[in-house]
């Protein structure tokens, strides 16, 4: 049986640890989790945060990272500390870390899957794994695919970016009381019973066909064999929009661009205008796809983490069992964008999982592999992970 405790606070640094720890251990009748997930605003000192929520708690295994919006099914906010803790002595949990992404990003990803117990072991029918990382280090796409290649398809993976309040400068993963940038962490679970996942996003194609004839990395130098910034400056003259050079967040943040793939469009979120008329954008678009930029009304994106919602706890009750908690990641570039209408989405949220409590964040990037899942790095994505009773 699964016992699952989640907890939200606003409080800073040593204090917010200990409170955590505290409204943890009362969710589980005083016990200790076998497992932590922490999402703390980068306005937080994280060292005294971790090794207070670990002296207060005593978790066989943390981990957790920086972040952009944290939440409950009762609390939303940003600048706060959230965190979901599971305790489930049917299940087993490893923890590994890995640094230096921005270097060898192979190598880290190896790393990570190296320290995986499931992948020797026969006891468990499950294998899952709760990856975040520090996806300002670049390569996100890369590391999901060759975790999902260097595991042979076994492992399904969620989770998402590290996230800094919006400021894209530097974030953080922690493992126990440690929190490092240019890294990587992930949960390995090991269970017979399933774990839901589910993803959804919504957003449709409001634009022709746009040709990535240049990039670099993030940067689309050109689509169409033009400066990238033309294909925004045109669109938003043909839909009556306003695009200020200057000040392009709010434009892009309701047009952000989908990359057309065979399950439908990856979306990546537009973050500014590069000299010579190039985008940057939140992660990688390769040269030689081809990309639309996209709308949605505001209602689909609550829709959209209502289905995602509904899609995991499918996966659990086809298997005979209940929920019994839910880890929930939404891209901060869908708080900007709805405001206060976040709310709804969250709302939504918790009404397709009824009493089954849940924490999350706001991230940079959400990160999906999984069957019947559009797998890979995204943005502006609902990702539910629901944990069976």
């Amino acid at each position: 049986m699964t016992s699952v405790s989640v907890a939200s606070t606003g409080l800073r640094d040593r204090e917010a640890g200990t409170d955590l720890a505290a409204q943890i251990r009362g969710g589980l009748g005083g016990e200790s989790p076998d497992a932590l997930l922490v999402f703390a605003s980068s306005e937080n000192d994280y060292g005294p945060l971790l090794e207070a929520l670990q002296a207060g708690c005593n978790p066989r295994v943390l981990i957790g990272c920086s972040s952009a919006g944290e939440f409950t099914g009762a609390t939303d906010g940003t600048g706060r500390s959230s965190a979901i803790a599971l305790r489930a002595p049917d299940m087993h949990f490893t923890a590994v870390s890995a640094q230096g992404l921005s270097t060898d990003h192979s190598a880290a990803a190896r790393d990570i899957v190296r320290g995986f117990e499931g992948l020797t072991s026969v006891v468990y029918r499950y294998r899952t794994a709760i990856i975040l990382l520090d996806a300002l280090a670049g390569h996100a796409e890369e590391i999901v695919d060759e975790m999902t290649q260097a595991t042979g398809g076994m492992y399904r993976f969620a989770g998402g970016g590290a996230g800094d309040d919006g400021k894209f400068s530097k974030t953080h993963v922690f493992h126990g009381v440690e929190a490092h940038s240019d890294a990587m962490v992930a949960l390995e679970i090991l269970s017979n019973k399933p774990i839901g996942i589910g993803s959804k996003h919504g957003w449709g194609p409001s634009s022709g066909a746009l040709r990535v004839t240049e990039s670099e990395q993030t940067c689309v130098v050109s689509f169409n064999v033009a400066p990238a910034v033309e294909a925004f400056e045109d669109h938003a003259a043909a839909t009556g929009q306003t695009f200020d050079h200057a000040d392009p967040r709010p434009f892009f943040l309701h047009n952000i661009v989908g990359v057309r793939t065979d399950q439908g469009h990856k979306l990546r979120v537009p973050l500014g205008i590069a000299p010579g008329g190039g985008v940057v954008h939140a992660a990688e678009i390769p040269t030689g796809t081809t990309a639309h930029i996209m709308s949605i009304p505001p209602a689909a994106a609550v829709e959209a983490a209502a289905s995602a919602t509904e899609d995991a706890i499918e996966q659990i009750t086809a298997g005979g069992h209940r929920p019994g908690g839910a880890l929930f990641l939404d891209c901060v570039a869908t708080r900007l964008r709805l405001g206060h209408g976040f709310d709804d989405e969250l709302a939504a949220v918790s009404g397709a999982l009824g009493t089954t409590a849940f924490a999350g964040f706001n991230s940079y990037g959400q990160i999906v592999s999984a069957e019947g899942q559009f797998s890979g790095f995204h943005n502006c994505t609902a990702v539910v992970v629901v944990f069976p009773e």
